[in-house]
Formats: C-alpha cells, structure tokens, sequence
C-alpha cells in the first residue's frame, strides 16, 4: 500500500470505488482487517473480554452505557476500559467480547463513515450504518469461530424519525432493531431485569442516564465479570447521551455524584426495592 518507486500512488488509489473503505481493504490489502488475519487451525487463547453495555431509548435520543472492566478468565484484565465509542456525530458503538478485536473493529468502523461521509458528500442514514456495521461483523466470522467473537451494540438519532434508535447483533452479522432498551455482555441478564423495572416512555435524558448506571450497579452485584462503579479509585460508568444536537458523554462529576447518591439510597436497602 505505499508509493511506487516513482513516488506515484499505486493505481488502486487511483481507480474509482464504492463509498465503503472496508471494501477497499479487503480487496487490496485484506491483511489489515481483522477477519483477514486467520489463526492457526485449531488455535485457542484466552484474550481480555468487555462486558456489560447497556442502552435505553429517551425522549428525543437514546442513551448507552458501559461498565469499565474486562477479564480474562478469572482474573481482572483491566479496571478502567473504554467500551462506548462515538463512531460519528450522531452515533455510538458498545462492545462486548474479545477486547483486542472490538477495539480494532471500532476504530476500522469510525473510518468506514467518514470515508463514506467525505466519498458521498453526506451522512448516512442510520438504518445504513447499522447495516454496515452488520457487513462488517459477518468479515470477522472465521475469528469467531475460533473464539475470538465480537457482539456489539449500536445506538444512535435518526433524524428522519426524531427519535433515538438501537440495534443489537450476533456474531453472524444479523443485525436486529430493538424496542425501549437493550443489554449486552455477561451482566446482561441483570441489567435487563433492572431496566424492565425503571424503564417508562419520555423519560428524560438526564432519567435514562441515572436509570443506565442504577442497571449497571445491578449487574456488577450479580456477575464478577461486571465492574461496578468504583468509588476508591474513582472509576465511573463511560455514558453517552445522543439526540439531534449530536453525541456527548457525561462527565465524571456528575456520575460520581449520581453514583454517590445511588451508594447511598442502597444503604440498607441492597435489593433497591421501590
């Protein structure tokens, strides 16, 4: 992929293609995605794994959620990983599973739109970005099925609609819109029951903010693989917010106070019974 020997571009920078930079690599250098990277036959290792990620539709946008741990096996890989990424101005991506491929699979995501954005001259629709992401999921199959998954949750504003918009997957690519709210990773059978209870239409963001981390907090209380917020080293939820004015993450003075006053009300009540 560098210069020719005459300092000129090689001609597949110079022929004309589709607006997806994915499909670029795969056909010119498809060692650099992920799924063009095939294991040895029969390979197994344990890498870090993500989890939980949850998300809730509010009036006007959507809000996702992520805790900040990751494991491998038994033990804490990391204390403070980021799981909730902005992929463009009015869009986010959480990851659950393998770190590493999660990471790299973002980051390879958040350049397939602004190519497309820069190729076309405008934003895709939503539904067109989950479905790309989809394309993407199914190229990374093979490592999959060696164990080395990724299932993401993608939520974002679709302006068409006004409204906050979430999509689930599976590690085939499928690609399914989801109602109200939905959770991933390990803690996600916790945090379902939790936003089952708290969850209610129109809420405001700044409810479905405080509802996403009270979700959380009942995850990490039933799954060791779930972080839950930690006060001593000030570790705190990674929380977007998205609606027509864009994507923008809470800060952590104000989920420290949220979680403090969460702390609190638990305080000899650990179920939180209403």
């Amino acid at each position: 992929m560098s210069q020719t020997h005459e300092g000129r571009l090689p001609a597949a920078y110079l022929r004309a293609g589709s607006a997806s930079f994915a499909e670029f690599l795969g056909e010119h250098a498809p060692t650099l995605l992920p799924g063009g990277r095939a294991l040895p036959v029969g390979t197994a290792m344990e890498a870090p794994h993500g989890t939980t990620i949850v998300a809730l539709v509010c009036a006007g946008g959507v809000v996702m959620a992520g805790d900040r741990r990751a494991t491998m096996g038994s033990l804490i890989a990391n204390r403070d990983m980021d799981k909730v990424f902005a992929t463009d101005e009015f869009s986010v991506v959480g990851i659950a599973g393998t770190a590493g491929v999660a990471i790299e699979l973002v980051k390879l995501y958040q350049v397939e739109l602004e190519h497309y954005e820069k190729i076309e001259g405008t934003l895709m629709s939503l539904e067109g970005k989950a479905n790309r992401l989809a394309t993407m999921l199914r190229g990374n199959l093979g490592l999959a099925m060696q164990g080395l998954s990724v299932l993401p949750v993608f939520a974002g504003y679709d302006p068409d609609q006004q409204a906050g918009r979430i999509f689930s997957y599976d590690v085939t690519g499928g690609c399914y819109p989801e109602r109200d709210h939905h959770c991933i990773g390990s803690g996600s059978l916790f945090a379902r029951g939790a936003l089952k209870k708290l969850w209610h239409p129109q809420m405001s963001s700044e409810q479905a903010v405080a509802i996403a981390v009270e979700a959380l907090y009942d995850a990490a209380e039933d799954d060791s693989a779930t972080g839950g917020p930690d006060v001593g080293r000030q570790i705190w939820p990674r929380v977007a917010v998205i609606d027509g004015q864009g994507v923008r993450f809470v800060g952590d003075d104000d989920l420290e106070s949220m979680v403090l006053a969460l702390v609190q009300a638990r305080r000899g009540n650990p179920g939180g019974a209403r």
